[in-house]
């Protein structure tokens, strides 16, 4: 990794899910990085299209990476396929999850299956 990569990446993970002490990078929604020649191209998505933050943390990166020395040209696209899931957290994000109490297990589990862990009992009448 270089240094522009490594101080790139410092400055992303500068910024933080506004619900989860979990910065962007850990929290998995850098889907792509690409740095050449000083243009950085970052594709990235949200955990969910409807975050009350979707306008705000495109402008955060943004404005975090093009203060990196080194960067001449920074673009944010956003991107929503495939879908945020838990499986995406980094080894730091689903330690930082396990902390507060959140069984990170359980749900990559459900996530893995297909299943939302959700169960409804409909009882008929009669």
């Amino acid at each position: 990794m270089s240094n522009l990569e490594e101080a790139i990446l410092a400055a992303i993970k500068t910024i933080k899910d506004p619900e989860l002490p979990i910065n962007i990078y850990d929290l998995g929604l850098i889907r792509k990085l690409d740095i050449n020649e000083g243009v950085v191209h970052i594709s990235m998505t949200l955990t969910t299209p409807n975050c009350p933050v979707a306008d705000m943390m495109p402008t955060q990166v943004f404005e975090a990476v093009s203060m990196v020395d080194g960067v001449t040209n920074v673009t944010v696209e956003m991107c929503w396929e495939p879908a945020w899931s838990v499986a995406d957290l980094s080894k730091r994000g689903k330690a930082t999850l396990e902390l507060m109490d959140i069984d990170i297990n359980h749900m990559l589990a459900k996530h893995n299956d297909g299943t939302t862990g959700l169960t409804i009992n409909k009882q008929q009448n009669g």
